[in-house]
């Protein structure tokens, strides 16, 4: 099994929310696009909480997620991992998101995309992290249905506390 490395992080010049997934799924590290596999509903959500037509192309959704001062990381930053479920991450060793957080100071709140993200951002950085940033745990944007799947308009409500810090 080989290890596998997430992406950079995209940040734009004044962040106010860092969005952040577990590790990228086997077709998403294969194209090296967050959010890659077509049927995840992270891209979609995001358009609908922002009332906008989709974008189809890759550097155009980062470009809006810069727009909208959103940056996108994620906890882990290496692990072994059979397929794509964040239930068979092994040896996961987390990005430096203090470091993150302290480049950029205007980050107020940290959106974990699902359990995994959020389990091991709290396992590692708990205690690390400024008094002034809030951290929630979001349903998963991922295509696989896990136990408490929401529906896409459910999600896109949960999601909606994006918009107050932005």
């Amino acid at each position: 099994m080989e290890k596998l490395h997430s992406f950079e992080p995209v940040v734009p010049i004044e962040p106010k929310v860092l969005i952040l997934g577990s590790m990228p799924g086997g077709m998403s590290l294969e194209k090296q696009e967050y959010y890659g596999n077509p049927r995840n509903h992270f891209w979609p959500l995001l358009f609908e909480l922002f009332k906008e037509q989709p974008i189809t192309d890759y550097e155009g959704k980062l470009d809006f997620v810069k727009q909208k001062q959103l940056a996108l990381w994620d906890s882990i930053g290496t692990c072994y991992r059979e397929g794509s479920l964040d239930a068979n991450i092994l040896e996961e060793t987390p990005n430096d998101i203090p470091g993150l957080l302290k480049q950029y100071p205007t980050i107020q709140l940290i959106a974990c995309n699902g359990t995994k993200s959020y389990q091991t951002f709290r396992k590692n950085f708990k205690e690390k992290i400024p008094s002034g940033i809030k951290v929630v745990k979001l349903p998963s944007t991922s295509p696989i249905p896990g136990r408490y799947t929401k529906t896409f308009k459910g999600k896109v409500e949960a999601w909606s506390i994006v918009l107050d810090y932005l």
